[in-house]
């Protein structure tokens, strides 16, 4: 160990001598150094001038003035600042980390503009130059200008640095932005209008010069990281406006200019204006997601669906407007008071909306002031036209009524009724008891006819399996007549084949006959034709045959009468026509009269007998 202090004993004149040389160049020569991650702060204890003073008010010394000064060191080598005039304070750079927003303050400078809450932004570098700042008017205060994320060489003595995170809107949010800084609000105003250039409220300047108004703003902004001085604005996250499906919301804005009515003469009930107007906008919002100023703008979500409100005590829907309604109590005509439930279904277009918020405010205004009243009153005047009975039997009626009438009064509201439903009807207890004993007695009576009709049908039942028990011998029966049927129509169907065999036999035979007799009297009239022609030929031969003898023969009768006379020759043919036939001219009998006198009798058989004697001969020729 002491031969360890011997061999370093060299050492400890060395780092004395640093020390005096640094001290010597210190105070003998005013020797600073300032180091990298550093600047120095001077303070001027004293001047040698006493000429050099500050302005009254001012704590920066600019320009050589004993006091802080406005010019800080930076990182290097400054000889002359001897310790018992000038102090030298090796400060930080300041330091704006990322997400973070550095706020300046300054301690000195021109006073603020009258009514400004935030200095006017001056060219120093952004305040890294303090004298710059001072000699521009740089004024006193919270300044509207800040610093972004990033390393400065910042004097301390006049700026003080507050370090504060920078703006993140949400997403599905909205910033509602309050200004603390601008021209005051025009009387009768609640928020300001909208004016363009300053970057969504980060460059504060840019807004007052454009005229901004100091307060709640019109304009909201977005989802997404914004520089916003906290002292020149306040942010409020608020939700977007939701309106669902099957909805639509009605604007009611409290800002901007003046609108003209676009409801037209007939609507008495307030203004309807065109979008971004003051008032209720004639067009609603559709569903989805709106990034509305809810302190600007009041919108009430009206249902474009069916909405179904009941009159019930145990049932409420989700959208609870029909939260407050209850069961209707009414009186009937005989007296008694009983409940009812009604159901009211109903419908509100999407551009009839905006009247609806414009006459009511909301849909609960609706139900309270026009539902509810209607419907309760028109069912008690109903209930007080009719007893009980006759309410319950002429229930569709009345809930048809009651839809037609129901309906005519929501038009005039612009709504529309699209059904009455009565539900359950709870009569009065005494008289149900009444109408249930009735009820109870008239089911006894069915009871007994249905008891007899089933002794009834026991009775017929037993008849019924007396001839089921016989069904065997029946069936048996049944069977054989129906094989003796089979049989017989056998024998029916064989006898009827045999006779039409026979009838087809017989007409093969008929038909056969019919056309040999056919052919035999085509050939019979062939002959008789022919034989006709034949005997006509023979005729017209034989007469003039015949013709020719009998005028031959006549010719010579002629002449014998004429040569014997008349009478002679007809005695004469008469002998020869008795001799010709073998007829005695003197009968082998004769007959004769008194005295041998002749008489009629005997000519008269005379006379017969030639007669049949001259009839055979002329009938056989005729025969052959």
């Amino acid at each position: 160990m002491s031969g360890l202090f011997i061999n370093l004993w060299w050492v400890v004149p060395i780092v004395v001598g640093l020390v005096m040389y640094k001290f010597v160049l210190r105070v003998f020569c005013g020797m600073v150094i300032v180091p990298d991650d550093r600047i120095g702060l001077v303070i001027k204890k004293f001047t040698l001038n006493n000429s050099k003073r500050m302005p009254d008010g001012r704590i920066i010394a600019t320009h050589g003035e004993a006091g802080m000064q406005a010019k800080a060191l930076a990182p290097g080598l400054y000889w002359r600042l001897w310790p018992w005039q000038y102090e030298v304070i090796m400060a930080p750079f300041t330091i704006i980390e990322q997400d973070k927003l550095g706020l300046v303050k300054a301690k000195d400078g021109a006073s603020l503009d009258t009514g400004r809450v935030l200095g006017k932004p001056v060219d120093c570098d952004k305040f890294q130059d303090a004298i710059a700042f001072l000699d521009n008017n740089g004024q006193k205060g919270p300044q509207a200008a800040f610093l972004t994320p990033g390393s400065y060489r910042i004097n301390t003595f006049l700026f003080e640095i507050q370090t504060v995170p920078i703006t993140h809107i949400n997403d599905n949010k909205v910033g509602i932005i309050t200004t603390l800084d601008g021209e005051p609000l025009d009387k009768g105003e609640i928020a300001g209008e909208s004016v363009h250039g300053h970057k969504n409220y980060q460059d504060p300047i840019a807004f007052i010069n454009a005229g901004g108004r100091k307060g709640l703003q019109e304009d909201v902004i977005l989802s997404g990281t914004y520089y916003l001085n906290p002292w020149f604005v306040s942010v409020e996250q608020v939700d977007m406006v939701y309106i669902p499906i099957g909805y639509v919301g009605v604007v009611n804005s409290f800002v901007g200019p003046e609108g003209k009515d676009t409801s037209g003469d007939s609507f008495k009930h307030g203004n309807i204006v065109k979008r971004n107007e003051k008032g209720v906008w004639d067009e609603p919002l559709d569903p989805g997601k709106h990034p509305v100023n809810i302190y600007t703008h009041a919108v009430e979500v009206v249902p474009t669906t069916n909405i179904v409100l009941n009159w019930a005590d145990s049932r409420t829907e989700a959208h609870e407007l029909d939260k407050n309604l209850c069961t209707i109590t009414v009186r009937s005509s005989d007296g008694f008071t009983f409940n009812l439930d009604v159901s009211q279904i109903i419908h509100v277009p999407r551009n009839e909306a905006p009247k609806v918020i414009a006459r009511f405010g909301k849909m609960k205004n609706l139900v309270s002031q026009v539902l509810e009243p209607t419907i309760a009153n028109y069912f008690r005047n109903s209930a007080q036209r009719s007893d009980v009975i006759g309410f319950l039997a002429n229930r569709i009626q009345r809930q048809n009524d009651a839809k037609e009438h129901i309906s005519t009064v929501l038009a005039g509201y612009n709504v529309v009724g699209v059904d009455t439903l009565i539900g359950d009807i709870v009569p009065p207890a005494a008289l149900m008891k009444t109408l249930t004993d009735r009820k109870i007695a008239e089911q006894e009576k069915v009871t007994y006819e249905i008891q007899r009709h089933a002794q009834i049908e026991r009775k017929e039942f037993e008849s019924a399996k007396a001839g089921a028990d016989m069904q065997p011998e029946v069936v048996k029966s049944t069977r054989q007549v129906e094989i003796n049927t089979q049989m017989a129509a056998s024998k029916v169907a064989a006898a009827k084949g045999e006779a039409e065999s026979k009838t087809i036999n017989a007409k093969a035979d008929a038909e056969v006959k019919t056309i040999n007799a056919k052919a035999d009297a085509e050939v019979k009239t062939v002959n008789a034709a022919a034989d006709a022609t034949a005997t006509e030929v023979n005729g017209v031969a034989e007469a003039g045959k015949i013709k020719a003898i009998g005028l031959a023969e006549a010719e010579v009768t002629k002449q014998k009468t004429e040569a014997m006379g008349t009478e002679q020759y007809a005695v004469v043919r008469v002998a020869e026509a008795l001799a010709s036939n073998n007829i005695k001219l003197v009968p082998e009998i004769l007959v004769s009269g008194k005295d041998g006198a002749s008489g009629g009798m005997i000519e008269a058989l005379i006379g017969n007998e030639m007669l049949k004697k001259l009839q055979k001969e002329n009938a056989a020729p005729a025969t052959e």
